[in-house]
Parts: C-alpha cells; structure tokens; sequence
C-alpha cells in the first residue's frame, strides 16, 4: 500500500475504523487486509476498478457478507458482533446501488416504514423540505420515479433515523451527468446534517471532488490512501484507477 500523506488523528475521533478486514464468499476473499477509517464529519470517497472489492467492503461493514475476519469498530463496540438491523440503530445507514426504495409505496409512505422514528410524519415533512424535488410526488408511487428522484427518496430514508454515517454504494450510477452533479450536490450536504459519508463510487474524479480523503482498492487491498486532493493530483492514480475526467 502506497500512503500519500499521513494524516494525524486520534484513533478515539474515528467513529469507524476497519482493520484488516478480510472476507468473501465460501472459500474466496474478497477483500484481503483493508484497513480504513471515517472521522465524524468526513466525506470519504472509495475508489477503484471493477471487482476491487468496493461493494464487497460496505456489505462486510453491514453484515451481509458471510465470512469477514480483521476488526469493524463502530467506536468502541466491534460490529461484528451485531446483525443488520442492530448496526441501522446504532446510527449507520445503508444505501444501496439498486433496491433501496419500496416501488409499489408511495414517495411519502417510504418515508413512514422507516422504524424507530418518534414522530414519523413530521420526519417525514422535514425530509421533504430538505429535498424539495420530491415534494411534486410526495403521492407518487415511488417506482415512477426518475432514477435520481428515487436517489434522492432513497437519501431522504437514510437520514429518517438521524445516522451518524451514511454509506453509499455507486449512488449516481446509471445517472445522466447533470443528474449525478445534483446528487453529488446532496451528498455534499450530508455532514452537515451530522452524518459521516463513506461512498463508493465508479465517478471517482467527481467523488473525490467533494470529498475530505479518499481511498483506492485493488485486488481487495488498499492501494492509495490519502486526502482527496492528493490523490486527484498523483499521476499513478489518475493513470492507473481515476482516468482523465472519469
């Protein structure tokens, strides 16, 4: 692994921190030894090419990976000791890169089955004011949605609970470039609702763009590392993973 800065920070203000994780599915790992950390108020960016384990990595974070060894610590407590839903409640959110709303409910009813709200409705009013593109079709059944209109549904879900961390799998994937500009616009927003990103995106250029540091995999390992920046500025990255306006 090649780190292009090493940046000082107490391991007690990470809220996450995997270390050497490994895992994959039956015999074959995936990931072979990531080591990675998001401080609170971060955006973090995790790049690379195809198959280098990205996805594989917020599955492992969330527990529906099967097999993962090494460390996921959620401040203290080691998540791999917590099933899914336990890790949604203690202030991580998930969005998925395809699923992640209910088609056959309504824009404002995706926001209603979000669990473990005290006043869910006027959550939901508050979301809507926050993306007001959905307003429109608050009544609208949400698989007729535009994709980045059911992104933005699915970002407005995510912040229901109030997370801490927000992980994001190739949120504007499949999107037009003035749609994913939007969304990146939204993601930016992110920590400023007091939440943490980490986000895996195939844009990396525009990713890192808005992002504090980044983080390169290849092969299931962390190949760079660095403040976003830097990696945008180093040759070997745009040369080897980040491509020349990707």
């Amino acid at each position: 692994m090649t780190m292009l800065h090493t940046q000082s920070h107490s391991q007690a203000q990470s809220r996450l921190q995997l270390k050497a994780v490994s895992g994959g599915y039956a015999e074959t790992d995936i990931l072979k030894g990531v080591d990675l950390h998001v401080d609170a108020g971060e955006i973090v960016t995790v790049a690379g090419t195809n198959g280098a384990g990205k996805s594989t990595m917020l599955k492992a974070l969330m527990g529906l990976l099967p097999r993962v060894a090494g460390e996921l610590l959620w401040g203290d407590a080691d998540l791999r000791r917590s099933p899914t839903e336990k890790r949604l409640s203690e202030g991580i959110a998930y969005v998925p890169q395809v699923a992640n709303v209910f088609a056959r409910l309504t824009v404002r009813e995706n926001l209603w089955v979000v669990q473990g709200i005290a006043d869910v409705r006027a959550r939901a009013r508050d979301m809507l004011e926050l993306f007001p593109a959905l307003q429109p079709f608050a009544s609208r059944m949400a698989g007729t949605l535009s994709g980045g209109e059911r992104q933005q549904l699915a970002f407005a879900r995510a912040l229901m609970s109030r997370p801490r961390l927000v992980c994001l799998d190739e949120p504007t994937a499949a999107l037009s470039p003035i749609m994913a500009k939007t969304i990146f616009g939204h993601i930016a927003r992110l920590p400023s609702f007091g939440a943490a990103v980490l986000m895996v995106e195939q844009r990396a250029r525009d990713a890192l763009d808005i992002s504090h540091r980044g983080y390169i995999l290849d092969q299931g390992r962390v190949a760079l590392e660095g403040p976003a920046q830097a990696l945008l500025d180093d040759p070997r990255a745009v040369a080897l993973y980040l491509g020349h306006g990707a």
